[in-house]
């Protein structure tokens, strides 16, 4: 699922076959999801029983760049080095200017992402808001700061927060932007965006949250049925209280059809 912003509304696009359908006008429409008990390796496309991490054959997952540790800890990036699974994917990736951020979806964290993912890292995890902190010239500084920045924000998404898009209380992106800075050792201070405060807002395509979501699983559940009542993050929400995380199941072979 792929995602776009238009006028700050969240636009979700999903690929059928040769062609990409834009999900945000199925709202309101029913739709049916068939899981045909099929999964392919979404690097090497080799047909597997299970993933690993979202979508990885066992193989693909211990060689693979896309699945390296510094995918989900920036801190021990060692691509500067010269060290990486693949260094030209590391030059990509890895040693691109950086953002460290905070973000508000189910309750305040720091997160960093690559500049040219501004502001689709923010769509993904569901951001209802986000603040620049500091920008850096490779993945590794970006998780040191990150680091420094994770005892006193957290950096987990509340994936049940998010999808009820349970209220919470009131938080000043600009204050914790300033808290975040004013923790931040002497030599990381030379990276942080000073002059910029802006707060970034994203709307998303949702006629109704779920009060008490039940998350589907496709390996149990193999087809799906319901009225589309919502997309945010990677989750896509139903009128029975039913959510599904799309990215969980990447790499399962299915079928959608409007009912």
């Amino acid at each position: 699922m792929k995602s776009a912003l238009i006028n700050r509304e969240a636009v979700y696009t999903l690929r059928l076959g040769d062609d990409e359908v834009c999900l945000n006008d199925w709202l309101g429409k029913t739709i049916q999801i068939h899981y045909g008990g099929k999964i392919n390796c979404i690097v090497c496309g080799k047909e597997i029983r299970k993933t690993y991490g979202q979508g990885f054959c066992y193989q693909c997952f211990t060689s693979s760049p896309e699945a390296d540790e510094c995918i989900l800890r920036p801190d021990r990036c060692l691509a500067h080095l010269g060290v990486a699974r693949d260094m030209s994917w590391a030059e990509d990736h890895c040693l691109q200017p950086h953002i460290v951020y905070l973000a508000v979806s189910g309750g305040l964290k720091v997160g960093v992402t690559r500049l040219s993912q501004v502001p689709y890292r923010w769509i993904d995890q569901g951001a209802a808001r986000a603040i620049k902190i500091c920008q850096v010239p490779n993945r590794h500084i970006a998780g040191v700061i990150e680091s420094f920045l994770m005892p006193h924000f957290g950096d987990k998404t509340n994936w049940k927060k998010m999808v009820t898009n349970e209220s919470l209380p009131d938080i000043d992106l600009k204050n914790s932007k300033h808290k975040a800075t004013s923790l931040l050792p002497d030599e990381l201070k030379r990276y942080v965006l000073e002059q910029d405060d802006e707060v970034f807002e994203i709307r998303y395509p949702v006629q109704t949250y779920p009060k008490t979501p039940v998350q589907l699983n496709l390996d149990k559940e193999s087809f799906v049925e319901g009225t589309l009542t919502g997309i945010r993050g990677q989750y896509i929400f139903f009128n029975n209280q039913k959510i599904l995380n799309v990215r969980r199941f990447s790499g399962y072979s299915t079928k959608i059809h409007l009912a």
